[in-house]
């Protein structure tokens, strides 16, 4: 019953989450900076692991300002947001460390996946200018990493 209260929990303020970054390119802080320590106390009281935790908030973190800084001295411009980060760091807190990589890759198959579409859908190429919120597609990654480790752990995904 706990592990489908946490759940629900993560996955409302996800849906919520991503609804505002797809509308307003933004990720309050007041929704995305509790889940990080929501996600340590889950991963306390149903795994029984603190450490793979705070090792993922802390890498999920810093890994998106790195990659935000280099993208904006390459690039001379914002490429994400530090909303963005603090939601992986999110991710990193419910789901661990080792599951930074999944999140990223199903974040970001999602997210080329829907630019494809709406460019044939459209008939609009996307440019190097062309603003999408990551938000969303990182929540959808982090929130079926969740499910697949909080409800079928003998997938052998030991995040």
């Amino acid at each position: 019953m706990l592990i489908l209260l946490l759940s629900a929990v993560l996955l409302i303020c996800l849906a919520v989450l991503a609804h505002i970054d797809a509308l307003t390119y933004r990720l309050p802080d007041a929704i995305t900076l509790p889940l990080i320590p929501a996600g340590l106390i889950a991963n306390i009281l149903v795994f029984d692991r603190l450490l793979p935790a705070l090792i993922g908030a802390a890498l999920g973190y810093l890994g998106l300002v790195g990659l935000e800084i280099a993208y904006k001295h390459l690039r001379g411009r914002d490429g994400l947001g530090r909303g963005d980060a603090k939601l992986l760091a999110a991710g990193g807190a419910w789901c661990g460390a080792m599951a930074l990589p999944f999140i990223l890759l199903v974040a970001s198959f999602a997210a080329l996946l829907f630019v494809l579409l709406m460019s044939v859908i459209r008939g609009q190429k996307p440019s190097g200018t062309t603003m999408l919120a990551f938000g969303p597609w990182l929540a959808f990654g982090i929130g079926l990493i969740w499910l697949v480790k909080a409800y079928w752990p003998q997938a052998g995904l030991y995040f």
